[in-house]
């Protein structure tokens, strides 16, 4: 009998080097990478993890693969997942899963089906800092959630990124893209529904990517009328040494914590908590590490057992994005220069 195995069916984003890793590190072993556009990346993880790189992908969905790895193109994704379910293949997803509604359409209809488990590396909800609020809002610490803000800067690096990175219709453009991390996280953390959301889409730079657009800014209200603010560009600056300077604000009505994540310039390496309540002074939290990885979470999953992120998260907070994207207003400066 061979060894428990995966594979990763397309390649696109190093993303998925998160997935393997953590695959690896649980025993199973990688029967190889198919990619038939990002020959690099695919290369850079085959010399890494010493995985071969396989150019039929039928292969990789053999009766001795137990599930499939995929960061295709993002608008190719959701073809994987249904490849994936016709051969009986748990399927593990780079964000998005789908960038449209008919996508999405399809993703409920393969849910619905149950005959896999898809999972998405959504994998802010196991980053130390993140993880402490969650139990410290668990536990009362703040009091009830009235408000979160989510602030995500990210870094663009225009000449490393593919041509399809900067097609709204197969990226799903910044909203889809960026904000998935973000609807998850409001819906853990309040343990509340979306019921309303409203906002505007920016594109003031690259004309010559005419629907590639760089910044986004919601307003959100949950149910019990908690309110949110989501935002996202791509202007993290080339010097910073990661992807951008994330932070994380919740306000209860005992008090107030405020996340900043890896991208803080006076922080760098790891994140920090700061609270203040009507009971404490302001002070860092003490951060918990999650009880497991992402990866582990969703091997969890398959075998019937309890899990952080379910898959009926994944199509919620999927389903937002999609909802969110269609509602919110887009503004082009170089349309309006047309219209002058």
């Amino acid at each position: 009998m061979n060894a428990r195995q995966f594979s990763i069916i397309g390649c696109q984003h190093a993303h998925i080097g998160i997935f393997i890793n953590e695959m690896l590190e649980l025993g199973y072993t990688c029967a190889g990478i198919y990619e038939n556009e990002n020959h690099g990346l695919a290369r850079s993880f085959s010399e890494k993890f010493g995985i071969p790189i396989i150019e039929d992908k039928e292969i990789l969905l053999g009766d001795s693969i137990e599930i499939v790895g995929c960061a295709s193109i993002n608008d190719e994704k959701i073809d994987i997942i249904e490849l994936c379910e016709s051969r009986g293949k748990h399927v593990m997803l780079d964000k998005p899963a789908v960038t449209s509604p008919e996508g999405l359409a399809r993703l409920r209809a393969v849910i619905e089906r149950g005959q896999i488990q898809i999972g998405m590396l959504l994998t802010e909800r196991f980053h130390p800092a993140i993880y402490t609020l969650k139990k410290q809002i668990e536990q009362g610490v703040l009091g009830d959630i009235v408000s979160m803000g989510m602030r995500k800067p990210h870094r663009l690096d225009v000449s490393k990124r593919p041509a399809w990175f900067f097609s709204k219709q197969q990226s799903g453009g910044i909203l889809i893209d960026l904000l998935v991390h973000d609807f998850d996280l409001l819906r853990w953390f309040t343990g509340k529904e979306i019921e309303k959301i409203e906002g505007f889409i920016g594109k003031t730079m690259l004309p010559e990517y005419p629907t590639f657009y760089n910044t986004t800014n919601l307003q959100v209200v949950m149910e019990d009328c908690i309110v949110a603010q989501l935002y996202a560009d791509w202007h993290t600056p080339v010097r910073s040494w990661t992807w951008g300077d994330g932070r994380i604000f919740a306000t209860g009505t005992e008090g107030f914590a405020e996340l900043r994540l890896q991208g803080d310039p006076f922080v760098k390496e790891d994140g920090i908590m700061i609270q203040l309540t009507n009971q404490e002074p302001a002070e860092l939290v003490p951060l918990i590490d999650p009880p497991c990885s992402i990866t582990e979470d969703f091997i969890r999953r398959i075998q019937g057992q309890d899990a952080i992120l379910t898959q009926e998260d994944i199509m919620k907070t999927t389903e937002a994005t999609i909802t969110a994207d269609g509602q919110a207003n887009y503004v082009n400066i170089y349309e309006r220069k047309l219209q002058l």
